[in-house]
């Protein structure tokens, strides 16, 4: 199947379509050292990455007309600065606000399937009207917002059109969900929107795939039958103390020796770090961007994240972030950054896919990525409800 990705950045969502069994025709992305990481992996024959037809442009410019008539699905994450919670709040008044962009590809790609990824803030109170108008925009792509047309008289004629069910030409039957990158097995808390259309003459019916893991699960396991930490072979004098903000969950979980589901544990720092040797100063040998950066401190509200849970976020930022979330708290206090390399892990990116750029640049490009293995599960279901109508 054939798919476009726009706003690619370093690659996760395109590595994890791919995986899904899409071939990208055009891959777009604006900012340099990104498209050097990806052109990195394309000549060093990075599974995957190899056939993808790499275009370095802003999407505002990008002439899709060379693209071929039958794209099945249409990817991107717009940037997510202005409805991000630690942004300015600007919302449709930002620059980067780049869903007018996505709508304008919809309309001229014609894909049989869209997917849209961005931050969690989009739904927040103050963006509800122009989220909606974000939906009717990707449903009706083809009702354009005229020049000086404000956006609020756009979106009630949208509005105007949808209650009327007069549809005019191209329509996408629409849904979107939050879905927290931990309930699929992705080690790392990152609530996300993801926004999935399928083209209305398609008759497809979906439904967003149920999550495979939780956190009682991995509470149960590490505090009730101990599993954990015998498969990390962890001593009991070496291992931390239950988490007070779990206790009435953990409490729970007491006499339950068996799953009461069937969804695995959530997944931990430790369990995605396992085989990466601690990192050395000035490079680790045999493991690329994996150098131990120093100067890493706790203060309040700056904390790191816990060796035994997921981590928090990964944000777009070197040293500093709010919250610490780019760097590693072990459960004797002591803390340090994260690597490169175990930030793409918990990103899902394979050990063998590299990274171009100063340490900001590349922290930006994994703060800003689609976990690989959850755009490669929601591509996947997207794949079969595509098959299933051919």
């Amino acid at each position: 199947m054939r798919s476009v990705e726009l706003f690619a950045g370093a690659g996760g969502s395109a590595l994890g379509t791919s995986m899904a069994g899409f071939r990208h025709d055009v891959v777009v992305e604006r900012d340099a050292n990104a498209c050097q990481t990806l052109r990195l992996n394309k000549k060093a024959r990075t599974p995957y990455v190899v056939d993808w037809r790499i275009h370095q442009d802003d999407v505002r410019r990008f002439d899709y007309s060379g693209v071929p008539e039958g794209v099945d699905l249409l990817v991107g994450g717009p940037p997510c600065q202005p409805f991000s919670l630690g942004g300015k709040h600007g919302g449709h008044r930002d620059s980067r606000n780049m869903f007018p962009e996505m709508a304008r590809a919809v309309r001229e790609l014609r894909p049989r399937a869209v997917m849209v990824e961005n931050v969690r803030g989009l739904v927040r109170p103050s963006f509800e009207r122009y989220f909606e108008y974000i939906i009717l925009q990707l449903t009706y792509p083809e009702v354009v917002r005229a020049n000086e047309e404000a956006w609020e008289d756009h979106a009630g004629r949208l509005e105007r059109i949808h209650t009327s069910r007069a549809v005019p030409g191209l329509c996408y039957q629409i849904v979107f969900s939050v879905l927290n990158a931990a309930d699929y097995g992705i080690p790392q808390r990152r609530e996300r929107v993801f926004i999935i259309g399928f083209r209305s003459d398609l008759g497809i019916e979906w439904s967003f795939p149920r999550r495979t893991h939780s956190l009682d699960e991995l509470l149960r396991q590490q505090w009730v039958t101990g599993e954990y930490w015998q498969h990390h072979e962890v001593a009991r004098r070496q291992r931390p103390d239950p988490p007070e903000r779990y206790s009435l969950r953990i409490q729970r979980q007491r006499g339950r020796l068996e799953a009461i589901t069937s969804e695995a544990p959530w997944r931990t720092v430790r369990d995605c770090f396992v085989g990466l040797p601690e990192p050395r100063g000035g490079g680790t040998p045999g493991v690329a961007n994996h150098d131990f950066i120093d100067g890493a401190r706790i203060y309040p509200g700056h904390t790191g994240s816990p060796l035994d849970e997921p981590a928090k976020t990964l944000k777009a930022g070197d040293h500093g972030v709010p919250g610490g979330e780019n760097m590693l708290a072990r459960p004797d206090g002591s803390v340090r950054y994260f690597t490169v390399r175990e930030c793409a892990r918990l990103q899902a990116f394979p050990d063998d896919f590299f990274f171009h750029g100063s340490r900001t640049e590349i922290m930006r490009q994994l703060g800003n990525a689609v976990p690989v293995t959850l755009a490669k599960l929601l591509a996947k279901s997207i794949a079969k409800a595509l098959a299933g109508r051919d």
